[in-house]
């Protein structure tokens, strides 16, 4: 199974504003569409980043906005990934993604499945905050790059190169900071993707993490079965067998409560 962390930096719209304060801007004021800076990603476990930066494309020069060029071999990472890891991916990375995707005339890549891990921590846990930067903090396993503000977002469309490396070096940080949390908080999560179904050899192993060191321990309970429960000694989630324990004789006389 391949899982891909990604994250990305986008461009802001530029448009003509007559306030500072909760201006209403239509489309008509709007000189220049947003578009892609630049993406990192890397696989689960692996040590490698990929990551494409409009800096280095072919004809950069300052105010170069053709992103397709790195959205090439981004489209054909997310072909090969089953899932997807990304902080607030559902809403706007991958959002974001597939608009430059479908304006640049590419296809869609083939489905996977996005673990969004800023949804997973608002769903599970009550921290204080939510975002990547304070739940590496929260978690002690890393924090963000300082970028000094969107001052850098600008020197990086003004065509500035110490600022293009330093965003890149933000983004690479960004997907390590991302692993690290991910690895954090997928034992509480409760709607992980079940490893355990892609892989072709016929063993037990923890759903959440794919790993082969189980340890047995008591019984888990529905309303209507029995199973064995586990617990994975690498990551720690909690699971269980999906083989009904109850007899035949047992699940037949068995009462439940009508809803």
């Amino acid at each position: 199974m391949k899982i891909l962390l990604l994250d990305i930096e986008t461009a802001p719209n530029h448009a003509y504003v007559w306030s500072i304060w909760k201006e209403i801007c239509s489309t008509d004021f709007i000189t220049d569409d947003w578009y892609i800076l630049c993406w990192c990603a890397k696989w689960l476990g692996e040590k490698k980043i990929h990551k494409g930066s409009l800096h280095t494309c072919t004809g950069y020069e300052k105010g170069f906005n053709d992103d397709k060029q790195i959205l090439i071999p981004l489209h054909k990472l997310l072909d090969e990934a089953d899932i997807v890891i990304a902080h607030n991916g559902i809403k706007f990375d991958c959002k974001k993604i597939r608009t430059r995707f479908i304006l640049n005339g590419m296809k869609p890549p083939s489905p996977y499945r996005v673990i969004d891990t800023l949804t997973a921590a608002r769903a599970t846990f009550a921290f204080t905050s939510n975002k990547l930067n304070d739940l590496g903090k929260f978690l002690k396993v890393g924090k963000k790059i300082n970028t000094g503000g969107f001052k850098l977002w600008k020197d990086c469309m003004n065509g500035l190169l110490p600022a293009w490396n330093k965003l890149v070096k933000y983004c690479v940080q960004d997907v390590h900071l991302l692993e690290k949390v991910y690895k954090k908080i997928r034992p509480y999560l409760k709607q992980h993707p079940n490893l355990g179904v892609y892989l072709d050899e016929d063993r037990a192993v923890c759903p959440t993490c794919g790993s082969e060191k189980i340890w047995y321990s008591g019984h888990a309970y529905t309303q209507g079965g029995k199973f064995k429960r586990f617990q994975c000694l690498d990551c720690g989630k909690w699971s269980r067998e999906t083989a009904n324990l109850l007899s035949p004789k047992k699940k037949a006389s068995n009462t439940t409560n009508i809803t």
